[in-house]
């Protein structure tokens, strides 16, 4: 097996690519993509209509699967023992269920912290921007930014939770694999996760 190496898109640098291996990439961003392939030419990039050799796809549409998610499926195949899912807490936060038969079932789509923060923040007229912590609050906020705070955070683990015990109670999921940028904030906050 492979080694797989991830990294955080605002983090990634193309020299960070191996010269003597070869590159399977997945990424939904663009400007991304378009800088892997300046410097590699021959990288397998990851898709829903090239992955069909590990998963079945036939129980959803996978037109709009994104290669992130295809990714995140793939690698439940070969790490994980099924049926699981992998929760990937970025920008949003992505929920990717494969079962026994190696069968993507699909998952779920919700806004992440920072993306929740934002739309506080540009979507009212004096909510301010409130930054990441990784402390997960344990009391109601006591002025607008710990009130942000306590609504985003504790909000998102509910839903977090909520998605979990749904899906895994449809399919029988006994491993949650959790992975991206905001992964620590989650295996603090949501009991039963694994990294």
């Amino acid at each position: 097996m492979r080694e797989l190496f991830t990294e955080e898109t605002g983090k990634f640098k193309p020299e960070m690519l191996p010269n003597n291996l070869p590159v399977a990439a997945a990424s939904v961003v663009p400007a991304v993509k378009k800088l892997i392939s300046e410097v590699r030419s021959d990288v397998f990039w990851v898709s829903s209509s090239n992955c069909g050799n590990v998963l079945d796809f036939s129980k959803v549409d996978a037109s709009t699967l994104g290669a992130d998610r295809v990714a995140n499926a793939a690698a439940l195949t070969q790490y994980c023992p099924l049926p699981a899912l992998s929760l990937d807490c970025g920008t949003a936060i992505t929920i990717e269920i494969v079962d026994e038969q190696r069968c993507f079932r699909g998952g779920a789509i919700a806004p992440g912290r920072i993306l929740m923060r934002k739309a506080l923040f540009s979507g009212t007229a004096q909510l301010p921007d409130i930054p990441l912590t990784s402390d997960v609050p344990d009391k109601p906020g006591f002025n607008t930014a710990t009130s942000i705070v306590f609504g985003v955070d504790r909000g998102i683990t509910g839903l977090v939770r909520q998605l979990l015990a749904t899906c895994c109670a449809e399919y029988g999921i006994k491993h949650c694999v959790v992975t991206g940028g905001d992964a620590e904030f989650f295996l603090n906050a949501v009991p039963g996760l694994e990294k």
